[in-house]
This record gives C-alpha cells, structure tokens and sequence, in this order.
C-alpha cells in the first residue's frame, strides 16, 4: 500500500510540473505574440491577446484601458520601433500568471523619437485555453 502512495504522488506530482511547463511556455509565447503585436501595431493580434477588462499602466502613469491601449498603438501615436526583453520571469498560479521582465527599445510618442529602459510587470490570465493580459505596470529604471 505504501508503494502504491508513493506511486499515486509520483505521477501526481509529475503531471503538475508537466501542466504547470506547459502553461509557462504558453505564457512566453503569448509575451513574444504581444510584443511583436505592440511593433507591428496589429490590431486583430492585441484584441485577441488582451482581455476585455485591460488595465495598461505606463511608467509616466498613465492609465490606459483595452480600446485607448489598442488605439494609441493603431493611431500611430504610440509606436514602439524596437523592443528587446530580458531578464524574464514567469510565476503561475492557477489561471493567472505573473510576467517580470526589463524592456528596451526605440518608441515614437507624439513623433518624437525616444528611448525607454523599463522594469514591466504583467499579469495575464487564461481564459479557456488562450492567456490574455490582463494587467500591465511599468517604471523606469534608475539610471
């Protein structure tokens, strides 16, 4: 009986890292999915990463929900050029998961060109099988 238990916990233990791997990597692929949707500012691909309820938060603090962050990145009149992620962290818990990362890149706000150096935190949550982001704050790093 004690092998058995010890048997059940095994294969227990090992579908949930295996669930939970997955879930990671599908978390990964919907950040590069929203990050190339950001440069190339498709809108189809935002509305269908972002969840209905987006709370977007800018390192200026600024406050954007679903339709104004779409809308300043199809208007033109936030436009990332480049964007370069590093330093990726991703923690599941359930249906939500937590995104850390520092972002780099070439912006024109405005037309005027700048740089930006962030430390981004986004929570994105799976809705059926797809994850959608559902929270997004930034600041500046310290120079």
């Amino acid at each position: 009986m004690k092998k058995l238990s010890i048997i059940f916990l095994s294969f227990f233990v090992l579908n949930t890292v295996s669930a939970q791997s997955k879930d990671v990597t599908a978390v990964q692929t919907a950040v590069e999915q929203l990050k190339k949707a950001m440069i190339d500012a498709d809108k189809a691909s935002l509305e269908k990463l972002t969840a209905d309820d987006l709370s977007y938060g800018h390192s200026g603090g600024k406050i954007e929900n679903k339709t104004e962050f779409i809308e300043a990145l199809v208007s033109g009149k936030s436009d990332f050029v480049t964007m370069d992620l590093t330093d990726q962290t991703v923690k599941i818990t359930g249906n939500t998961a937590i995104v850390r990362h520092a972002l780099s890149g070439n912006t024109v706000d405005g037309g005027k060109p700048n740089t930006v150096h962030l430390f981004v935190m986004l929570v994105w949550v799976k809705q059926g099988k797809q994850w959608k982001l559902l929270a997004r704050q930034a600041v500046k790093q310290p120079s």
